[in-house]
């Protein structure tokens, strides 16, 4: 089983023109199994609360497939207030490295900047081809408690067949794929990533869970489509978040300013309006522990 190291213990829809071409290899490091003596805990494959010192993850489903979250309780009770996570993904594949070195821009700055300006806690779900293209940005998110990162896999191709275009990883590679982005997360310098998974544009079946049950993650999908990828028009992108918010929602855009170029303007003006409708910002985890264990 693999284990995903902590320290203390697609819609992604790009459709078919993000069209990823990484190669999904075997981790160079893989992490030590459970029954190794030095291996730290990994996330519960049994229960639904994680130990204390980890972070709540889902139980398993049926016939001990791979959990699956798309939005917390739907509750406005005064203890929690309207709960809503705005996710971003940070998207990167293998062969775009000589995109990155001609000169776009696939990370966000302006975007991490206001999210921090505006204290909006969020959740960043990034490929390993991402922090190493961008390691110091990947370390400063991955240390900042208004933050946390989940994993998005290495190479953004898809784990499954006819998936917006998307290459695909084969089933015998998955699992190294996965493995591979928490790799090169933990080169980075990033502190303690999450033991969340979202498929790479957003695309599963039973026969995947299965091949990822015993990565012990829980996978995130959502229920609010920004459809801020590759939009122009910011209001329009605006509008469908507010549109689409209900109390538990897990809102997803992206953190790569050459396919969603309009995000941090979304970002300026749907926090304040969703703050005057009385919800308040969380991160996926919080919304998973407020789930006591259901998707």
């Amino acid at each position: 089983m693999i284990t995903l190291v902590r320290r203390a213990t697609a819609l992604c829809v790009l459709g078919a023109a993000l069209t990823a071409c990484g190669t999904a290899e075997t981790p160079q490091a893989p992490r030590p199994a459970p029954s190794a003596p030095s291996a730290p805990s990994s996330p519960s494959a049994t229960a639904s609360k994680p130990a204390p010192s980890g972070p709540p993850t889902l139980a398993p489903g049926p016939a001990g497939l791979t959990p699956v979250f798309e939005h917390g309780p739907r509750t406005d009770a005064a203890k929690d207030g309207k709960l809503v996570a705005l996710t971003f993904d940070a998207d990167m594949t293998a062969d775009q490295g000589p995109r990155a070195a001609a000169g776009e821009r696939f990370d966000n700055p302006a975007l991490i900047a206001t999210l921090r300006k505006l204290k909006v806690p969020a959740t960043v779900f990034m490929t390993g081809r991402w922090a190493e293209e961008y390691p110091d940005e990947a370390r400063s998110i991955g240390r900042d408690p208004q933050f946390e990162i989940a994993n998005h896999s290495y190479s953004h191709y898809a784990y499954t067949e006819d998936c917006y275009g998307l290459p695909t990883v084969s089933k015998d590679d998955m699992r190294a794929d996965l493995e591979r982005a928490y790799t090169a997360f933990e080169k980075a310098g990033v502190a303690d990533p999450m033991p969340y998974f979202r498929f790479p544009g957003g695309c599963y079946d039973d026969a995947v869970r299965k091949e990822l049950s015993a990565t012990g993650v829980t996978a995130v999908q959502w229920d609010v489509v920004s459809g801020d990828a590759f939009a122009t028009d910011a209001d329009a992108v605006t509008r469908q978040v507010l549109d689409g918010v209900r109390p538990g929602s897990v809102v997803v855009m992206h953190c790569t300013r050459s396919a969603a170029p309009v995000t941090e303007q979304v970002v300026r003006a749907v926090v304040p309006e969703l703050r005057r409708q009385g919800y308040r910002f969380a991160k996926v985890s919080e919304l998973i522990g407020a789930a006591d264990g259901h998707g």
